[in-house]
Order: C-alpha cells, then sequence, then structure tokens
C-alpha cells in the first residue's frame, strides 16, 4: 500500500470518532433552553402480516430532566391519534421535574384508539435557560411467544408564524 493511502487512512480513523456523534445527532441542537414544545411520535399498534393484522402495543411516554442543577414544569402531556384528533389531556395543572427526576405515561396495550401514527405533544418551561429534557416513547408489545419492543425520540416543534 503506497504511503499516502496509509496516511489518508489514518486521518479517517482519526477523524472518525471526532465526527461521528455529531453525524448520528446532527438534527439536534445542542444548548440550553428555558422551554419547547416537543412532538413524540407513539404506535399503540403495528401491523404484521400478509393480511395487515394489528399487533397491539402498551406505550410509555418517558420525560426524563437531565438538569443537574435545576428543575422543569410540565406543561402540558397530550395524546393524539393518527388523523390529529385530541385523545387525552394528561395534566390538569403543572407538574415539576426535580433535578435529574423522570416522569411517565401509559397508553395500555388494549387502547388501540392511537392507532399506527399516534403521538404525543409535550410543553415544558424553566425559571432560567437549563439542559432540555429527553422526552421519549417506549412501545412493548407481546403475543403468543413472540415479543416485539421499539423507541422513539421525541423532536422539538418550533412553532410556525
Amino acid at each position: 500500500m503506497p504511503k499516502n493511502a496509509v496516511f489518508v487512512c489514518l486521518i479517517v480513523l482519526l477523524a472518525v470518532p471526532v465526527f461521528l456523534p455529531q453525524l448520528l445527532y446532527a438534527d439536534e441542537k445542542p444548548g440550553l433552553s428555558s422551554g419547547q414544545m416537543i412532538y413524540v411520535p407513539a404506535y399503540s399498534h403495528i401491523y404484521g402480516g400478509s393480511r395487515e393484522r394489528p399487533f397491539l402495543l402498551t406505550v410509555t411516554l418517558s420525560i426524563r430532566n437531565i438538569d443537574p442543577k435545576h428543575e422543569i414544569n410540565i406543561t402540558a402531556v397530550d395524546y393524539y391519534e393518527t388523523q390529529g384528533k385530541l385523545l387525552k389531556k394528561f395534566l390538569e395543572k403543572p407538574v415539576v421535574l426535580k433535578q435529574m427526576e423522570s416522569i411517565r405515561y401509559i397508553i395500555p396495550e388494549k387502547d388501540k384508539t392511537g392507532g399506527s401514527g399516534a403521538n404525543f405533544i409535550v410543553t415544558w418551561e424553566a425559571a432560567k435557560p437549563v439542559n432540555p429534557p429527553v422526552v421519549e416513547s417506549v412501545m412493548i408489545g407481546t403475543k403468543s411467544q413472540q415479543g416485539i419492543s421499539f423507541s422513539s425520540r421525541g423532536r422539538v416543534v418550533i412553532p410556525s408564524e
């Protein structure tokens, strides 16, 4: 192998660990925030087989305050079905999440009203800029000896004017 090729390979091998994290999360904007609206995909069921039979899933919405020093206020947790109709408002008043605290909301397996395009809208705020929470849904289901599980990470929604 020519010396130039070895040098190029070495540069690539050294650069990959530095730039790979940015490539994996390229759509995320790092930094502090004092509040956001977050869209979280969820699936109350998915389809399988040639007859597209629904496979029912339990959905867990997890909200994690990852700021080590500050609390945040969760101001809304709303669950929508595939066509965008609001199905459930989980909060009547804001919930305080202390630093490093988590909270969860469950959609039971037998509740298939959300459909395969269900989603949550989570809004939160803080008194000062903080590390934004991690908001994700985890879906799990079992049938006979078959099981399935997967997760979806929330995405910040920037309100349009």
